[in-house]
Formats: structure tokens, C-alpha cells, sequence
């Protein structure tokens, strides 16, 4: 297996193209069938390839600054990790979240965040569940128009520690949008 980093702005159409049907199948009852990002384009992907060169698995990343309790704290988040139906099962999704865990190593980046209906695989990779009250802007996934501002708890909210700092509960502002 190949792992790839790719800036967003250096896609081709090609790539462009299979990253869609990857996430597609991936995600069929939830994601834009026109666009290979859900509310907003991620900074870059890590991307698995099987010895013939096919994409196996993808994960979108956003690095941005977040409001923790009335501090400012470095995330880098995760979006949209998935694997290919035919290759799921055999550690493509771990070796992505290695390489996430490997490119954050002396970088300035506090935390790690993803948001998981099955916590399964992250508990497995050292993420942990939070409970904070969260603030965000609301977005449309489909008409991509701002929505208003969100407040919630959200029980499928992750992280990891990478940095020096210890998170707290509390309040989390995004400072954007929800991954």
C-alpha cells in the first residue's frame, strides 16, 4: 500500500473523479453525488493506493484554530475517512490514521478531532470521547448557504492528543463549520 499527500488545489480531474466515487460508495444515503467535499473543501487528503495504483482508502484534513474554554487551540480535523468495500477490514483505515498520527509529530498541532458514529476503530487508534458544548456555523450541505449558528452537545465528537496541552470539557467554539 501507497500513501499519498495531496494539496486540494493539486487534484487532477482524474484523481478528482475517484475520490467522488469512493466517497459515493462510501457514503450513499448522505453525500453530494456532484462534489468530493460535504460542506467545505478540507487543505489536503491522505490517500491509499493498492499495488496496482487503484485509490483504496481516503481521509480529508483541516487545520485550523478552535476556541477551548476561551483558549485558542491548533486542530487538525478529520473528514470523510473511508476505504474501499473490497479492501475494508484489512488496516488501510488504521494506516491512514497512523500517517495522520506520523505527519503530526513536531508540528503545531495541539489535538486531533474527527466526529465517529462507530467509535470502534478510533478507541483502537488512541482517540478519545469528549463531551463538550459545541458552537459552529451551520451549513447546508446541499445549497451550501449559511444556516445560522449551532449549539450542541455532540456525542460523536473525538480527539486526540498530540501537542502539549491537556483538553478540557467545556465549550468549543469551531470558529467554521462542522466537519
Amino acid at each position: 500500500m501507497k500513501i499519498d499527500i495531496v494539496f486540494e488545489y493539486d487534484l487532477s480531474n482524474e484523481l478528482s473523479a475517484n475520490i467522488q466515487e469512493l466517497l459515493n460508495a462510501s457514503f450513499p444515503e448522505v453525500y453530494p453525488k456532484n462534489r468530493i467535499y460535504f460542506k467545505q473543501l478540507p487543505h489536503f487528503r491522505f490517500l491509499a493506493f493498492n499495488q496496482e495504483n487503484q485509490l483504496i482508502g481516503h481521509v480529508g484534513l483541516d487545520y485550523r484554530v478552535m476556541n477551548l474554554n476561551g483558549k485558542p487551540v491548533r486542530i487538525l480535523g478529520v473528514i470523510d475517512l473511508c476505504v474501499s468495500q473490497n479492501t475494508r477490514s484489512q488496516g488501510v483505515a488504521s494506516t491512514l490514521l497512523g500517517e495522520i498520527d506520523k505527519f503530526s509529530v513536531r508540528r503545531n498541532i495541539d489535538f486531533i478531532l474527527l466526529f465517529a458514529d462507530n467509535m470502534t476503530l478510533y478507541l483502537k487508534n488512541g482517540y478519545k470521547l469528549v463531551k463538550n458544548q459545541c458552537k459552529w456555523v451551520k451549513i447546508d450541505n446541499e445549497t451550501l448557504i449559511t444556516n445560522g449558528i449551532g449549539f450542541e452537545t455532540i456525542d460523536e465528537l473525538m480527539i486526540k492528543e498530540v501537542g502539549k496541552i491537556a483538553w478540557s470539557e467545556g465549550d468549543l467554539d469551531f470558529l467554521g463549520y462542522l466537519y
